[in-house]
């Protein structure tokens, strides 16, 4: 397989999702001051994310047809060999997840009811995204909800990353960490984060979005309005979360700095969306920055003492 070849595996996979959800959860457990929890649940967090976001896409390789980008001819060329990795992956996450529940048994019984709901919370929005069948055959999809699609995703992204690592630890240890400010801040700074991502993202969609009337903040305000008047205040608001949370731990400067790096390449990726970008662009840069912003969290942690 050649190098390019290569990268697109990776990218249309969503194996390169499943390392973002990963490394996320380990910045925030650096961000914490947590210990790193054990590999299965990071597994776990891996499994789930691939396994859900290949689903998402499964209509693309299953319409013979479906040759409009280099993604869905990707699935369409390895559609006999996605619903065996499905299955293995599916298997993985499943079996990780009943072995993680009969090891903590007695931990999960004493956890507080704001716990259970967000366990059960996270997943429901993430299955009612992309819609599921309601009695009467009615199909609820909050996908449609174009102005509010990001921010949906955005926060099971937020939901997943940054409060299940604190809840694992909390269960665990049986801690009560989950009610900090540092938490609630380190949620709505990753749930903006992400958010501005999808919203970026629905660029990528903007022809295929206005035809189907689907009014997301691209086909309503229009680019640039979209860019300097939405995406740039949210950014500043997600960057002012960490500033608010190094100041509220005393934390030097040049964390503050370190940390400013993933907003300032997401303020550079905002200028260059005025010219037609490729999905792989889409992919490894814009989603990309989720790898950086992770990195950067952790190293902000590690290098400034």
């Amino acid at each position: 397989m050649s190098p390019g070849g290569f990268i697109k595996g990776i990218l249309f996979s969503n194996v390169f999702y499943g390392c973002c959800a990963v490394a996320l959860c380990i910045e925030t457990a650096f961000q914490q001051q947590i210990p790193v929890a054990e590999p299965l649940f990071y597994l776990l967090i891996f499994g789930i994310t691939v396994v859900y976001y290949t689903h998402a896409y499964r209509n693309q390789y299953l319409a013979k047809n479906a040759q409009t980008n280099e993604r869905t001819q990707w699935y369409y060329q390895n559609r006999h060999l996605l619903p065996f990795t499905q299955v293995i992956l599916s298997v993985a996450a499943v079996g990780t997840a009943i072995y993680l529940a009969l090891k903590y048994m007695d931990q999960f019984r004493h956890i507080s009811t704001g716990a259970r709901i967000i366990l059960l919370l996270i997943p429901a929005l993430a299955a009612f995204y992309y819609g599921m069948e309601l009695p009467g055959k009615k199909r609820l999809s909050l996908r449609s909800l174009g102005l509010i699609k990001p921010f949906l995703i955005g926060l099971v992204w937020a939901g997943t990353v940054s409060v299940l690592p604190v809840l694992f630890h909390d269960l665990i240890h049986q801690t009560r960490m989950l009610i900090s400010t540092t938490t609630l801040f380190l949620l709505i700074k990753n749930w903006l984060f992400i958010s501005i991502l999808c919203i970026l993202f629905d660029i990528k969609d903007y022809a295929e979005d206005h035809n189907l009337q689907l009014k997301t903040f691209v086909v309503r305000f229009g680019l640039r309005k979209t860019l300097f008047e939405i995406i740039l205040p949210m950014a500043v608001t997600s960057w002012c979360c960490i500033i608010l949370i190094v100041i509220a731990g005393n934390f030097p400067l040049l964390r503050i700095l370190i940390n400013a790096i993933p907003f300032l390449l997401l303020i550079t990726v905002c200028y260059s969306m005025y010219q037609r970008k490729t999905i792989l662009y889409y992919l490894a840069i814009i989603d990309g920055l989720m790898l950086v912003k992770a990195v950067c969290g952790i190293l902000g942690m590690v290098v400034v003492k």
